[in-house]
Protein backbone atom coordinates (compact mmCIF):
# COMPACT_ATOMS: atom_id res chain seq x y z
CA UNK A 1 0.00 0.00 0.00
CA UNK A 2 1.35 3.43 -0.91
CA UNK A 3 1.74 5.92 1.94
CA UNK A 4 1.88 9.13 -0.09
CA UNK A 5 -0.10 10.56 -2.98
CA UNK A 6 1.81 11.67 -6.06
CA UNK A 7 2.10 15.43 -6.63
CA UNK A 8 1.44 16.08 -10.33
CA UNK A 9 0.43 18.83 -12.71
CA UNK A 10 -3.24 18.98 -13.61
CA UNK A 11 -2.43 18.05 -17.20
CA UNK A 12 -0.41 15.00 -16.17
CA UNK A 13 -2.95 13.96 -13.56
CA UNK A 14 -5.79 13.83 -16.07
CA UNK A 15 -3.58 12.15 -18.68
CA UNK A 16 -2.53 9.42 -16.25
CA UNK A 17 -5.81 8.78 -14.46
CA UNK A 18 -8.72 9.48 -16.84
CA UNK A 19 -9.05 7.24 -19.89
CA UNK A 20 -11.62 6.88 -22.67
CA UNK A 21 -14.52 4.72 -21.53
CA UNK A 22 -13.94 5.31 -17.81
CA UNK A 23 -16.60 6.00 -15.22
CA UNK A 24 -15.65 9.36 -13.72
CA UNK A 25 -17.17 11.14 -10.73
CA UNK A 26 -16.40 14.86 -10.37
CA UNK A 27 -17.98 15.70 -7.03
CA UNK A 28 -18.46 18.85 -4.98
CA UNK A 29 -21.60 20.34 -3.49
CA UNK A 30 -22.30 24.06 -4.04
CA UNK A 31 -18.61 24.86 -3.68
CA UNK A 32 -15.31 23.11 -4.38
CA UNK A 33 -16.64 21.95 -7.75
CA UNK A 34 -13.65 20.75 -9.85
CA UNK A 35 -14.14 22.96 -12.92
CA UNK A 36 -10.45 23.17 -13.84
CA UNK A 37 -10.16 19.38 -13.89
CA UNK A 38 -13.29 19.05 -16.02
CA UNK A 39 -11.93 21.55 -18.52
CA UNK A 40 -8.68 19.60 -18.72
CA UNK A 41 -10.67 16.44 -19.51
CA UNK A 42 -12.27 18.38 -22.37
CA UNK A 43 -8.91 19.64 -23.63
CA UNK A 44 -7.50 16.13 -23.65
CA UNK A 45 -10.39 14.92 -25.78
CA UNK A 46 -11.65 12.12 -23.56
CA UNK A 47 -14.61 10.22 -25.02
CA UNK A 48 -17.27 7.70 -24.06
CA UNK A 49 -17.12 8.56 -20.36
CA UNK A 50 -19.78 7.59 -17.86
CA UNK A 51 -20.11 10.80 -15.85
CA UNK A 52 -21.33 10.35 -12.28
CA UNK A 53 -22.40 13.17 -10.00
CA UNK A 54 -25.14 13.80 -7.46
CA UNK A 55 -25.86 17.28 -8.79
CA UNK A 56 -24.50 17.80 -12.30
CA UNK A 57 -24.42 21.50 -13.07
CA UNK A 58 -22.40 23.65 -15.44
CA UNK A 59 -19.24 21.56 -15.58
CA UNK A 60 -21.14 18.50 -16.76
CA UNK A 61 -23.14 20.61 -19.19
CA UNK A 62 -19.82 21.72 -20.64
CA UNK A 63 -18.29 18.24 -20.73
CA UNK A 64 -21.40 16.73 -22.31
CA UNK A 65 -21.54 19.53 -24.88
CA UNK A 66 -17.88 18.90 -25.70
CA UNK A 67 -18.68 15.27 -26.53
CA UNK A 68 -16.92 13.64 -23.57
CA UNK A 69 -19.85 11.60 -22.26
CA UNK A 70 -22.00 8.72 -23.42
CA UNK A 71 -23.77 8.12 -20.10
CA UNK A 72 -24.80 10.15 -17.04
CA UNK A 73 -25.60 8.76 -13.58
CA UNK A 74 -27.09 11.45 -11.32
CA UNK A 75 -29.81 12.55 -8.95
CA UNK A 76 -30.52 16.15 -10.05
CA UNK A 77 -29.28 18.31 -12.89
CA UNK A 78 -29.61 22.01 -13.57
CA UNK A 79 -28.07 25.46 -13.57
CA UNK A 80 -28.57 26.41 -9.89
CA UNK A 81 -30.87 29.37 -9.53
CA UNK A 82 -31.14 29.85 -13.31
CA UNK A 83 -32.72 26.90 -15.11
CA UNK A 84 -31.96 23.96 -17.34
CA UNK A 85 -28.70 22.54 -18.64
CA UNK A 86 -29.20 23.03 -22.36
CA UNK A 87 -26.20 21.04 -23.59
CA UNK A 88 -27.46 18.14 -21.46
CA UNK A 89 -30.95 18.51 -22.90
CA UNK A 90 -29.64 18.69 -26.46
CA UNK A 91 -27.70 15.47 -25.96
CA UNK A 92 -30.69 13.62 -24.51
CA UNK A 93 -33.33 15.01 -26.86
CA UNK A 94 -31.34 15.28 -30.11
CA UNK A 95 -28.20 13.20 -29.65
CA UNK A 96 -25.94 16.24 -30.12
CA UNK A 97 -22.98 16.08 -30.11
CA UNK A 98 -23.47 12.42 -29.14
CA UNK A 99 -26.36 10.39 -27.72
CA UNK A 100 -26.50 10.38 -23.91
CA UNK A 101 -27.90 7.56 -21.79
CA UNK A 102 -29.11 8.58 -18.34
CA UNK A 103 -29.64 6.79 -15.03
CA UNK A 104 -31.44 8.89 -12.44
CA UNK A 105 -31.67 8.35 -8.69
CA UNK A 106 -32.77 10.28 -5.63
CA UNK A 107 -30.13 12.15 -3.63
CA UNK A 108 -30.45 9.51 -0.93
CA UNK A 109 -29.99 6.74 -3.45
CA UNK A 110 -26.84 8.26 -4.89
CA UNK A 111 -25.39 8.97 -1.44
CA UNK A 112 -26.14 5.39 -0.44
CA UNK A 113 -24.43 4.05 -3.54
CA UNK A 114 -21.28 6.04 -2.79
CA UNK A 115 -21.32 5.02 0.88
CA UNK A 116 -21.67 1.36 -0.06
CA UNK A 117 -18.84 1.70 -2.55
CA UNK A 118 -16.62 3.36 0.05
CA UNK A 119 -17.34 0.57 2.54
CA UNK A 120 -16.79 -2.09 -0.13
CA UNK A 121 -20.32 -3.37 0.38
CA UNK A 122 -22.35 -4.67 -2.57
CA UNK A 123 -25.38 -2.44 -1.99
CA UNK A 124 -27.11 0.04 0.32
CA UNK A 125 -30.73 -0.04 1.56
CA UNK A 126 -32.98 2.91 0.69
CA UNK A 127 -36.45 3.54 2.05
CA UNK A 128 -37.83 5.89 -0.59
CA UNK A 129 -37.81 3.61 -3.64
CA UNK A 130 -40.63 1.31 -2.53
CA UNK A 131 -43.79 1.86 -4.56
CA UNK A 132 -41.96 3.31 -7.57
CA UNK A 133 -41.17 1.70 -10.92
CA UNK A 134 -37.43 2.40 -10.57
CA UNK A 135 -36.57 -1.26 -10.11
CA UNK A 136 -38.09 -2.09 -13.51
CA UNK A 137 -36.33 0.83 -15.16
CA UNK A 138 -32.94 0.93 -13.46
CA UNK A 139 -30.44 -1.94 -13.34
CA UNK A 140 -28.86 -0.63 -10.13
CA UNK A 141 -32.10 -0.87 -8.08
CA UNK A 142 -33.42 -4.13 -6.63
CA UNK A 143 -35.47 -5.51 -3.75
CA UNK A 144 -34.23 -7.86 -1.04
CA UNK A 145 -35.94 -9.53 1.90
CA UNK A 146 -34.70 -8.42 5.32
CA UNK A 147 -33.28 -11.46 7.18
CA UNK A 148 -34.46 -10.04 10.52
CA UNK A 149 -38.03 -8.90 9.82
CA UNK A 150 -38.96 -10.48 6.50
CA UNK A 151 -39.80 -7.03 5.12
CA UNK A 152 -39.07 -6.23 1.48
CA UNK A 153 -36.40 -3.53 1.24
CA UNK A 154 -35.21 -1.55 -1.79
CA UNK A 155 -31.46 -1.56 -2.33
CA UNK A 156 -29.13 0.29 -4.68
CA UNK A 157 -25.92 -1.16 -6.08
CA UNK A 158 -22.63 0.22 -4.80
CA UNK A 159 -20.87 2.82 -6.91
CA UNK A 160 -17.15 2.29 -7.48
CA UNK A 161 -16.09 4.77 -10.17
CA UNK A 162 -12.90 4.19 -12.08
CA UNK A 163 -11.85 7.73 -11.17
CA UNK A 164 -12.91 10.25 -8.54
CA UNK A 165 -12.02 13.92 -9.05
CA UNK A 166 -12.59 16.49 -6.32
CA UNK A 167 -11.32 19.96 -5.42
CA UNK A 168 -10.15 20.94 -1.93
CA UNK A 169 -8.62 23.92 -0.22
CA UNK A 170 -5.20 22.49 0.38
CA UNK A 171 -2.87 19.53 0.71
CA UNK A 172 0.56 18.95 2.15
CA UNK A 173 3.54 17.62 0.22
CA UNK A 174 2.79 14.04 1.21
CA UNK A 175 -0.66 14.33 -0.33
CA UNK A 176 -2.81 14.64 2.80
CA UNK A 177 -5.86 16.65 1.72
CA UNK A 178 -7.88 19.12 3.79
CA UNK A 179 -11.30 20.54 2.87
CA UNK A 180 -13.95 22.42 4.82
CA UNK A 181 -17.15 24.37 4.43
CA UNK A 182 -20.19 22.75 2.83
CA UNK A 183 -19.03 19.19 2.26
CA UNK A 184 -20.94 16.75 0.09
CA UNK A 185 -19.78 13.22 -0.75
CA UNK A 186 -16.16 14.03 -1.55
CA UNK A 187 -14.81 11.71 1.14
CA UNK A 188 -17.05 8.85 0.09
CA UNK A 189 -16.32 9.15 -3.62
CA UNK A 190 -12.56 9.13 -3.08
CA UNK A 191 -12.84 6.06 -0.85
CA UNK A 192 -15.15 4.34 -3.34
CA UNK A 193 -13.13 5.01 -6.49
CA UNK A 194 -10.38 2.84 -7.92
CA UNK A 195 -8.13 5.90 -8.34
CA UNK A 196 -8.48 9.57 -7.48
CA UNK A 197 -7.23 13.02 -8.36
CA UNK A 198 -7.60 15.92 -5.93
CA UNK A 199 -7.00 19.45 -7.18
CA UNK A 200 -6.21 21.99 -4.48
CA UNK A 201 -5.85 25.72 -4.07
CA UNK A 202 -2.39 25.31 -2.60
CA UNK A 203 0.16 22.75 -1.47
CA UNK A 204 1.79 23.49 1.90
CA UNK A 205 4.60 21.97 3.90
CA UNK A 206 2.21 21.33 6.78
CA UNK A 207 -1.57 21.51 7.24
CA UNK A 208 -2.94 23.72 10.01
CA UNK A 209 -5.99 22.38 11.89
CA UNK A 210 -9.35 23.82 10.80
CA UNK A 211 -12.47 23.15 12.92
CA UNK A 212 -14.80 20.74 11.16
CA UNK A 213 -12.43 20.06 8.29
CA UNK A 214 -12.34 16.72 6.49
CA UNK A 215 -8.87 15.28 6.08
CA UNK A 216 -8.25 12.64 3.43
CA UNK A 217 -5.01 10.83 4.30
CA UNK A 218 -2.46 10.51 1.55
CA UNK A 219 -2.78 6.75 1.39
CA UNK A 220 -6.36 6.95 0.03
CA UNK A 221 -5.50 9.56 -2.64
CA UNK A 222 -3.77 8.63 -5.90
CA UNK A 223 -2.60 12.07 -6.97
CA UNK A 224 -2.80 15.74 -5.98
CA UNK A 225 -2.54 18.64 -8.42
CA UNK A 226 -2.13 22.26 -7.35
CA UNK A 227 -4.73 24.30 -9.27
CA UNK A 228 -5.37 27.76 -7.76
CA UNK A 229 -8.88 28.89 -8.65
CA UNK A 230 -9.68 25.34 -9.71
CA UNK A 231 -13.28 25.54 -8.46
CA UNK A 232 -14.23 28.79 -10.22
CA UNK A 233 -16.98 29.85 -10.98
CA UNK A 234 -18.12 27.94 -7.89
CA UNK A 235 -16.46 29.01 -4.66
CA UNK A 236 -13.80 27.73 -2.32
CA UNK A 237 -14.62 28.57 1.28
CA UNK A 238 -11.91 30.79 2.70
CA UNK A 239 -10.38 31.53 -0.73
CA UNK A 240 -12.92 33.14 -3.11
CA UNK A 241 -16.64 33.69 -3.62
CA UNK A 242 -19.09 32.20 -6.09
CA UNK A 243 -19.28 34.01 -9.43
CA UNK A 244 -23.06 34.31 -9.70
CA UNK A 245 -22.87 36.30 -12.94
CA UNK A 246 -21.12 33.39 -14.64
CA UNK A 247 -24.06 31.08 -13.92
CA UNK A 248 -26.52 33.61 -15.34
CA UNK A 249 -24.36 34.22 -18.41
CA UNK A 250 -24.08 30.48 -19.07
CA UNK A 251 -27.77 30.14 -19.91
CA UNK A 252 -27.74 31.97 -23.30
CA UNK A 253 -24.35 30.48 -24.19
CA UNK A 254 -25.55 26.93 -23.61
CA UNK A 255 -28.82 27.39 -25.50
CA UNK A 256 -27.12 27.84 -28.88
CA UNK A 257 -24.77 25.26 -30.44
CA UNK A 258 -22.69 27.79 -32.36
CA UNK A 259 -22.35 30.10 -29.39
CA UNK A 260 -21.37 27.17 -27.20
CA UNK A 261 -18.79 26.02 -29.75
CA UNK A 262 -17.27 29.51 -29.79
CA UNK A 263 -17.18 29.57 -25.98
CA UNK A 264 -15.53 26.14 -25.91
CA UNK A 265 -12.90 27.22 -28.43
CA UNK A 266 -12.07 30.52 -26.73
CA UNK A 267 -12.50 29.75 -23.01
CA UNK A 268 -11.42 26.12 -22.72
CA UNK A 269 -9.42 24.91 -25.70
CA UNK A 270 -7.58 28.20 -26.01
CA UNK A 271 -7.17 28.87 -22.30
CA UNK A 272 -3.68 29.03 -20.75
CA UNK A 273 -2.63 25.80 -19.02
Amino acid sequence: MRDTAELVSLRDGIAELVHDGDSVALEGFTHLIPFAAGHEVIRQGRRNLTLIRMTPDLIYDQMIGAGCASRLVFSWGGNPGVGSLHRLRDAIENGWPAPLEIEEHSHGGMAGRYAAGAARLPFAPVRGYQGTDLEARCPSVATVVCPFTGARVSVVAALNPDVAVIHAQRADRRGNVQLWGIVGVQKEVVLAARRSLVTVEEVLDELEPVPGAVVLPSWVVTAVAEAPGGARPSYAHGYYDRDNDYYVAWDPISRDRERFAAWLRDEVMGAPR
